[in-house]
């Protein structure tokens, strides 16, 4: 549908007179044992749990391997959502449970849809020194969410605009559209801004958005934000501003969509709607993992060079809430 107004007006998202922009910070969060890589989580966070369909953003490094262990991700499970992996520096290699094997570099995405459910392993390379990225989820909407699973590898140009790099890895913005599946409106973007550079994007004002700092510090729709924060911008904008640091380049992450308009649930690897289907797909996975599959397999043929899987770990005790 268009839009039919003549004169459509341009809000600018940088102001006290824009829908109020939202400073979300990340918590440290280990992977595994005493010499696991660590992550920084901005998404999911008690004071906000999706921006769109984006329900978990992990942001880590650089980190040297050889002190971190890197990336070490024996197979495990999901269900419900799409992981979304994005390197700046180092390499990951990706299995699953549909026969997929691909590496991922920096400058291209790794997208895996779970749907029904699928199981995959990460671990970063041997050549790999030093490790930094994003690990990003979309959850699927509820007329999707038993999507066949599927795996797709995507590297998609960089272009420039007014001096800035910006490289497009879901969705369109600044002239750029990535082909790569989506099941709700989405956007997904690399920007690096010259030092003291302030570059206006135009986005979808049905969308809300949250800017994720690599490098630099930026001020974001009049939001002030460092290295792993976030600032998330409510929908109603057309114009979002985006200032970096006066004495470095700045990158940074813009991740939009429209509202999800769902609420889910969200626990270890699985996104569900209630807590009796997420226990389900809990004791599948470890009746599969241990070689019972019952007549039924819901997450695939697991892969033969997998030495080991993931224990799930055991369900909570109290009632898991809904969120969204």
């Amino acid at each position: 549908m268009s839009n039919p107004e003549k004169s459509p007006q341009v809000k600018v998202c940088a102001s006290e007179s824009a829908p109020a922009a939202e400073l979300l910070t990340a918590r440290d969060v280990p992977l595994g044992g005493v010499r696991a890589m660590s992550v920084r989580r901005t998404l999911p966070q008690r004071s906000r749990s999706l921006i769109g369909a984006w329900c978990f953003a992990d942001h880590y490094g650089p980190d040297d391997v050889s002190v971190t262990g890197g990336m070490n991700v024996a197979g495990h499970p999901h269900t419900g959502l799409q992981t979304v992996s994005w390197l700046f520096s180092g390499e990951i290699e990706h299995r699953d449970s549909i026969g997929s094997h691909a590496y991922v570099r920096p400058g291209q995405m790794n997208l895996m849809t779970a749907g029904h459910g699928i199981a995959h392993s990460e671990y970063s390379t041997a050549s790999t020194t030093t490790l930094h990225g994003v690990q990003l989820w979309v959850a699927l909407p509820e007329r999707s969410r038993d999507a066949a699973p599927a795996f797709e590898h995507y590297e998609p140009p960089a272009v420039d605009v007014d001096g800035a790099r910006v490289v497009v890895f879901l969705g369109s913005l600044l002239g750029s559209t990535s082909p790569v599946t989506m099941f709700t409106p989405l956007v997904g973007a690399e920007l690096t801004l010259r030092p003291g550079q302030t570059l206006d994007v135009p986005v979808d004002p049905t969308y809300e958005h949250g800017v994720l700092v690599d490098t630099g510090s930026a001020t974001v729709a009049g939001v002030e934000a460092k290295r792993s924060e976030l600032v998330y911008q409510p929908t109603g904008c057309s114009t979002l501003r985006v200032r970096g640091s006066d004495d470095e380049a700045t990158r940074v992450l813009v991740l939009g969509g429209e509202p999800l308009g769902e609420q889910i649930l969200m626990w270890w690897n699985f996104v569900g709607r209630g807590q009796e289907e997420v226990a389900a797909y809990r004791e599948e996975w470890e009746r599969e993992r241990g070689g019972g599959q019952g007549g039924t397999v819901r997450y695939g043929a697991l892969p033969t060079e997998w030495e080991e899987t993931i224990p799930a770990p055991p369900m909570p005790t109290v009632r898991l809430k809904l969120r969204g």
